[in-house]
């Protein structure tokens, strides 16, 4: 089809594409990346894509403006091109469920560029300005904790969900008088509920039908929660002021009784429960 080429120039503004959904795209091709960037997005999703590393540092050098990233899914390798690239105005950060995800590898995104310029007092880290950080299903322990305490003071919305290693006292570095995020969370999702693995719904076996497929992963799916955290930890929340959403659901050696205690104290005032262990407060 052949456009004028005022169309075709009103068709790449900036201001019509605030957001860019690429997800679930078995391969992205130049002529997809060199869209993306010229339509300069605030917003890019490539979740469950096989987007490399070098494609992803190609975009990432080429969007300074952008604000969500969301790579959830993908292999490591390719999302370590965050460790080289320049972020300056990213807010939210999606790395949920990618595989081979320990400490070692997300000390690698937190800690400042290692060719800091001679005579430099400060380093900031990579992840200075980031307000939400998904990082739901991943194998980290309260090692990767301490390094988001340091170098991502200014997280708002937590995700650590599916996060087995996560127990009593991750709770307490993250509310601990020394911490930043016990002044600035707002959400924090320590849940583990029923749910699918985000491929296996797109994603069906070989000549299987999607919705069988669907229904196998339901009902083989267990809840995964923060398996290890206890009603000793439900207190600590109170420390957190400014807490408005707390998610528990299926951490199943959290009562429902110690959850609704903590909902009629609220840190501070009363929470509202629309279901057992998730905690809502109105703005």
């Amino acid at each position: 089809m052949r456009v004028c080429r005022t169309w075709s120039r009103w068709c790449y503004d900036k201001r019509l594409w605030p957001r860019m959904d690429l997800s679930r795209r078995k391969s992205l091709t130049p002529p997809m990346l060199s869209g993306v960037v010229r339509r300069q997005p605030r917003a890019l999703d490539l979740s469950w894509t096989g987007v490399s590393k070098k494609q992803l540092m190609w975009l990432l050098n080429r969007l300074q403006g952008l604000q969500e990233l969301v790579l959830s899914g993908c292999s490591w390798l390719s999302v370590s091109a965050l460790g080289s690239a320049p972020l300056p105005a990213l807010r939210l950060l999606d790395l949920r469920w990618i595989e081979d995800v320990k400490d070692s590898q997300l000390r690698e995104l937190l800690l400042p560029p290692p060719d800091t310029k001679p005579g430099q007092t400060e380093s900031r880290g990579r992840l200075q300005g980031v307000a939400e950080l998904r990082l739901a299903g991943l194998e980290l322990t309260d090692a990767s904790l301490r390094l988001l305490l340091r170098h991502a003071p200014q997280l708002s919305a937590l995700d650590l969900s599916h996060c087995a290693h996560v127990g009593d006292p991750s709770v307490h570095l993250l509310t601990a008088p020394t911490s930043p995020l016990r002044e600035t969370l707002v959400h924090l999702n320590l849940a583990g509920k029923q749910s699918v693995h985000p491929a296996s719904v797109f994603v069906p076996e070989t000549g299987g039908h999607p919705l069988l497929t669907f229904l196998v992963s339901v009902t083989s799916t267990p809840p995964l929660g923060c398996h290890r955290l206890t009603d000793h930890c439900l207190p600590l929340f109170r420390r957190c002021p400014r807490l408005r959403r707390l998610d528990l659901r299926s951490c199943r050696q959290l009562s429902p009784e110690a959850c609704a205690r903590l909902a009629a104290a609220g840190p501070p005032g009363p929470f509202r429960c629309p279901e057992e262990k998730l905690l809502l407060k109105d703005s």
